[in-house]
């Protein structure tokens, strides 16, 4: 087997959407985002006997918490992919071991090269003893925070319009009833002056909800990788049209989408006797069942232990769209310098900020 680093998209395209291109973390844009946004990459595939058995990508992390090298919901191995997840049966098993035993040989000599002080995977495995085992043979260890979601809530599209209604919470197929009798409308935007009618209630969402946000240049990013390829989409609810669009806007999100799936990655509203929020998801829904997706990810949901409680809330609402929830195997660190120690630390001080 040998690593070699993969620069044509086409390549990295075709084996992706092979294994069912399970995370947009994962994709070739968002590579360009993280490029974006300052940071070096590496896309790697690893090859045996010239055939592409896995591609990892590799974002360079430098912060105050941590020198890192990071495999967003990575490595894809050439696995097909069931519910956005990738599971290693055991005829595999051996085959699968040895490719992470050579990616890892890889990134660890890169990393005491250029002075990194851990490996970061978030593999996108299913939560099982085998997997975790996998990576502790190896050497790993659960990381003591996520970095992307490991527990999401996922809708099947492909079913019909009223079996996904019945499929809901009786409140939530209420609520989008509701909407569409108050008159709320949804539109649809995917191009970057929709942006700041999305930031405008972004900022409003952070001061009430008191979260750190996102910067708006990493928002326009964000838009921007993905809008390269079709593949990102505002939606914004609210109060009868005007002539340039919503004359009230009451809820907001960005929408990723692969072929696989649409990914409710970020969102914003205010707080309102109205029920926009519903009517935005179920328009969401229709879109990447438009698109021909099998699935809808209303992304993170409530893990305990991993996430503030204070998703709890939020969780009740994806979870009454009806669906399954996909659990991905816990971050995995690899440490190569005492140094992650430190970072260690200072992740666990922010869980406990967090309320985990």
């Amino acid at each position: 087997m040998n690593i070699q680093e993969l620069t044509n998209i086409s390549v990295w395209n075709s084996f992706y959407e092979s294994v069912g291109a399970p995370s947009f973390h994962h994709s070739w844009e968002w590579g360009l985002f993280q490029q974006k946004c300052g940071k070096e990459i590496l896309r790697l595939g690893l090859f045996d006997n010239e055939k592409l058995v896995a591609i990892a990508l590799i974002v360079k992390v430098k912060s105050k918490r941590g020198r890192y090298l990071f495999v967003p919901h990575g490595p894809l191995f050439d696995i097909k992919a069931d519910k956005l997840t990738q599971h290693v049966n055991a005829d595999d098993r051996e085959r699968i071991q040895a490719q992470l035993k050579e990616l890892t040989h890889y990134l660890i000599a890169l990393a005491k090269q250029e002075g990194f002080w851990f490996i970061r995977i978030a593999p996108p495995l299913t939560r099982d003893e085998d997997h975790k085992h996998l990576f502790s043979s190896l050497g790993y260890r659960t990381a003591p925070i996520y970095v992307h979601a490991e527990t999401m809530s996922v809708l099947d599209v492909t079913q019909s319009e009223d079996d996904l209604m019945a499929g809901m919470r009786k409140n939530t197929r209420y609520y989008i009833r509701r909407a569409i009798k108050d008159g709320l409308q949804v539109s649809h935007h995917n191009s970057v002056e929709a942006t700041d009618d999305f930031l405008s209630l972004y900022h409003i969402t952070a001061k009430r909800e008191q979260f750190q946000p996102y910067s708006d240049a990493y928002i326009r990013y964000e838009f921007e990788s993905f809008h390269t390829a079709n593949n990102a989409m505002f939606f914004l609810s609210g109060l009868k049209f005007a002539q340039q669009g919503l004359s009230k806007i009451l809820a907001a999100s960005l929408v990723i989408f692969t072929s696989a799936s649409g990914f409710y990655h970020q969102g914003a509203s205010i707080h309102t006797q109205y029920p926009a929020a519903y009517l935005l998801q179920w328009h969401s829904i229709l879109e990447a069942k438009r698109r021909g997706c099998n699935y809808y990810s209303f992304h993170g949901i409530y893990d305990k232990g991993r996430t503030p409680r204070a998703w709890e809330g939020l969780t009740l609402f994806k979870r009454g769209f009806g669906g399954f929830d996909v659990t991905y195997l816990f971050t995995q660190d690899y440490v190569i310098s005492p140094n992650y120690y430190f970072s260690f630390a200072l992740d666990t001080y922010l869980n406990l900020k967090r309320g985990v």
